[in-house]
């Protein structure tokens, strides 16, 4: 579910201007 909607929002004219970002998709566990 959390990867749909980051992929709708980079889909989207929202996301227009980001450029060069790391989106970090995996609901807040890091190892």
């Amino acid at each position: 579910e959390q990867v749909a909607k980051a992929v709708v929002f980079l889909a989207s004219d929202d996301a227009e201007y980001i450029t060069g970002q790391v989106l970090h998709v995996d609901g807040g566990i890091a190892m």
